[in-house]
C-alpha cells in the first residue's frame, strides 16, 4: 500500500455554490489551464520535467458546473481531461472526482454519514472504501471497476434495507416523526454476489501515467451517478448535472432554461474516438444494469444490436443517426414502457429524432383511451378524486405523484389547504372516511387508468390501505434481495398506528389493463395481503425501477433497471411483470364507472 487519503469536503471547490446572481451562461467559457507539448503530459508541462514519454497526452480544461439549473453554479468550475487532441472525450482524475463523489452524496443526495477514503495499492490499483467498509477496486492495468458489493456501496446511510426505494428519510430537521416510518424489525436483506465491470472486454481504456489516475466521463456517470437519478451532460462549453425533468417541462410543454443552454452550442459530428467509446460504453452499460434482459432472451447487447443491424449506426460519426436508432432500438426492441427515449444530444440538435412509437406503448395508449372514454360517459366533467356514493368512498387518481417535501403536508394541515399530490389526496380521503358519523363501510382505490408514477406515493398508499405496507426488490445485476416494511402517518399526527390506516373497512381496488408500474406493483401487494379485493381486469404489468441514463455524446434516455420490484411469498421473490390478476372481473367497461351499481354490487358482496 502506498497511500491513503480521505475524502473530505473541499470548501474552495466544492462548497460555496452560487444559488443566485451567477454571471450569465452566455459568459462562461472553456477555459485550458495547461496545453502539453507533443510528447509531453500536462502535468510535465506544467513543471517544466522532461521525464519520460507518456503514453497519452493529457490536457486540463475546466469548465462551469451547473447543479439541475442555472442559478445553482460550482464557485470553481470543474476540470475535465482529454487524451491525445480528442476534445469530445471528457476523462476524470480520481482524485477529484472522488472529492466531487463526496459532495454530490453529502449535499445533493443528503447523506451526511457518508464516508469515502481513497488509497493506493501496487501495480495501478486504488480502492474507495465507503463508510460502511464496502469498497469499489479500481484496476489500472487489467481495465476493470470491481466492486465488492454495489448495492452497499451506492447505498444512502440513511436507509434502513440494502435497496431502499424510498425518498424521505422519515425525520424532519428537529428530528420528529413525519410522513413515513421504517419497520426495521420486520424489514430483511440478502445481500448480493461481487460485480466485476470489465472495461478492457468492451475496449474502454483506463489511463495511469505519472502517478495520476483518469477514467471516462461516462463510466463514471454510468456506475456511480446514475443511482442519484440524474447524470453529467458535458456540451463543450459546460458539465450539467441534470436528468430529463430538469431539461424539459412537462407541465409547461416547454424546454427549462438550463436545456436552452444546453443546446445552445453548435451542432457536431462525433469524433472517432468518441464513437467508439459511446457504442461500448452503452453496451456495458445495458448489459450491466438493464433488468429484464432475460424475458428479452438477451445475452450480449453488442450481439443484439449486431441482430437488428444497428451496431454501425451507432458507433458511426452521425449524432443524429445514433440517435434516431437509439430512439428506435427503446422503442421497438425493448419496448418495455419504462424504457424511453426522452432527449436527444446537444450533437444531434432539437429537430433531430423521428417520431416513433413503440407496440407496448400503443397498446396501453389504446387501453386508456377505452377506459377514459368510458369514464367520461358518467364524468363528462372530470372524475373528482374523492368521491361517496351510498356507503362507499372512491379515491381515485391517474398517476402517484409526489409533489412535495413531508414537511408541506403539516403545515397544509395548519392552514386547511389540500395538497395537489397523491399523498395529499389519501389525507384528505382518510380524513372524510373517518369523520365524525361517516357513513362509509367501502373503500375503492380506483387505479383503472393509473399509469405508474412515484415510489413514495405508492408506499403511502399502501400504508394507508394495509398498515404495515412491504416492498420487495431484486437486484438482477447482483442478486441481492431486499424487503422494506413502512407505515405512514396519514392522520399527520405524528405517531404510526391503526389510526393512520382504512383497515377496519371493505377494501377495494379497480384495476385494468392501463394499471402500470407502481399502478401494478400498489395491486400487488394488495391482492397478496389478502385484506383487498381486486376487481377489474389483468393489470398492465411493469416490474423494474426507472433507470435516468445518458451516452457519451449527451443524449438523455431511461431503462428497465436491474432493480426489479417484486411480492414476497413463502420465502420467495416473485416478479410482477406479467401483471396481477383480479378477483372479481368485469367484462363490460362500463361497470368501471358506473358508481351505484358498483356500490349495489359491493354491498352484494359483503
Amino acid at each position: 500500500m502506498k497511500k491513503s487519503r480521505m475524502i473530505r469536503f473541499t470548501a474552495i471547490l466544492l462548497v460555496c455554490i452560487l444559488l443566485s446572481g451567477c454571471a450569465s451562461a452566455e459568459q462562461h467559457t472553456a477555459v485550458e489551464t495547461v496545453e502539453a507539448a507533443p510528447g509531453q503530459t500536462a502535468t510535465a508541462a506544467a513543471t517544466g520535467e522532461s521525464g519520460r514519454q507518456a503514453q497519452h497526452t493529457i490536457v486540463e480544461r475546466v469548465f462551469p458546473t451547473y447543479i439541475e439549473n442555472l442559478d445553482t453554479e460550482l464557485t470553481e468550475p470543474y476540470p475535465l481531461y482529454f487524451a491525445d487532441s480528442t476534445e469530445d472525450l471528457p476523462y476524470v482524475e480520481l482524485y477529484s472526482w472522488a472529492e466531487l463523489l463526496y459532495f454530490l452524496n453529502r449535499e445533493y443526495v443528503g447523506d451526511p454519514g457518508y464516508e469515502l477514503t481513497i488509497y493506493e495499492k501496487d501495480n495501478n490499483n486504488v480502492v474507495l472504501e465507503r463508510d460502511n467498509g464496502y469498497t469499489l477496486t479500481i484496476d489500472f492495468d487489467q481495465g476493470k471497476l470491481v466492486f465488492d458489493d454495489y448495492d452497499a456501496f451506492i447505498h444512502n446511510s440513511n436507509e434502513t434495507t440494502l435497496i431502499d426505494l424510498l425518498s424521505e428519510s422519515g425525520f424532519n430537521a428537529n428530528g420528529e416523526a413525519q410522513l413515513f416510518q421504517r419497520n426495521r424489525k420486520a424489514s430483511f436483506d440478502r445481500y448480493g454476489d461481487v460485480m466485476t465491470v470489465d472495461l478492457a472486454a468492451y475496449g474502454i481504456e483506463l489511463i495511469a501515467q505519472e502517478g495520476k489516475y483518469y477514467l471516462p466521463l461516462q463510466t463514471m456517470n454510468d456506475f456511480l451517478i446514475s443511482p442519484m437519478r440524474v447524470s453529467f451532460l458535458f456540451n463543450g462549453k459546460a458539465l450539467i448535472l441534470a436528468n430529463d425533468d430538469m431539461l424539459f417541462d412537462y407541465e409547461e410543454g416547454s424546454y427549462t432554461d438550463l436545456a436552452e443552454f444546453y443546446y445552445s452550442v453548435p451542432q457536431a459530428q462525433r469524433s472517432d474516438a468518441l464513437a467508439e467509446y459511446s457504442y461500448n460504453e452503452l453496451c456495458l452499460v445495458l448489459d450491466s444494469l438493464y433488468g429484464l434482459k432475460e424475458p428479452h432472451d438477451i445475452q450480449s447487447f453488442r450481439k443484439l444490436f449486431w441482430q437488428i443491424g444497428y451496431d454501425e449506426v451507432l458507433s458511426g460519426n452521425d449524432p443524429v443517426d445514433a440517435d434516431n436508432a437509439l430512439k428506435s432500438f427503446i422503442d421497438y426492441t425493448l419496448d418495455d414502457l419504462h424504457s424511453v427515449f426522452n432527449e436527444y444530444s446537444w450533437m444531434a440538435g432539437l429537430d433531430a429524432i423521428s417520431d416513433s412509437t413503440g407496440f407496448a406503448n400503443r397498446k396501453i395508449m389504446e387501453h386508456s383511451r377505452e377506459y377514459a372514454k368510458a369514464r367520461e360517459i358518467f364524468y363528462p366533467d372530470g372524475c373528482p378524486g374523492y368521491e361517496e356514493v351510498g356507503d362507499t368512498a372512491f379515491v381515485t387518481f391517474d398517476r402517484f405523484s409526489s409533489r412535495y417535501k413531508a414537511e408541506t403536508f403539516y403545515v397544509a394541515l395548519e392552514t386547511g389547504e389540500i395538497s395537489d399530490d397523491t399523498i395529499g389526496l389519501i389525507i384528505y380521503a382518510h380524513s372524510q372516511i373517518t369523520r365524525e358519523n361517516s357513513p362509509i363501510k367501502n373503500v375503492v382505490l380506483d387505479l383503472s387508468n393509473n399509469t405508474g408514477g412515484a415510489v413514495d406515493a405508492g408506499i403511502f398508499t399502501l400504508g394507508w390501505f394495509l398498515g404495515d405496507a412491504p416492498f420487495s426488490v431484486k437486484d438482477m445485476a447482483t442478486g441481492a434481495m431486499s424487503t422494506s416494511v413502512y407505515r405512514a402517518d396519514v392522520n399527520l399526527d405524528r405517531s404510526f398506528d391503526e389510526k393512520d390506516t382504512v383497515q377496519d373497512k371493505n377494501l377495494f381496488c379497480l384495476i385494468s389493463p392501463v394499471s402500470f408500474s407502481c399502478g401494478n406493483l400498489v395491486p400487488a401487494a394488495l391482492k397478496s395481503s389478502q385484506k383487498v379485493t381486486l376487481i377489474g381486469r389483468t393489470t398492465g404489468g411493469g416490474s423494474c425501477v426507472v433507470q435516468p441514463l445518458s451516452t457519451a455524446y449527451g443524449s438523455v434516455f431511461q431503462i428497465s433497471s436491474a432493480m426489479r420490484l417484486s411480492f414476497l411469498k413463502n420465502g420467495s421473490f416473485y416478479d410482477i411483470d406479467q401483471g396481477v390478476d383480479p378477483d372479481i372481473y368485469l367484462s363490460n367497461l362500463l361497470s368501471f364507472y358506473d358508481r351505484k351499481l358498483l356500490n349495489a354490487f359491493i354491498d352484494d358482496l359483503i
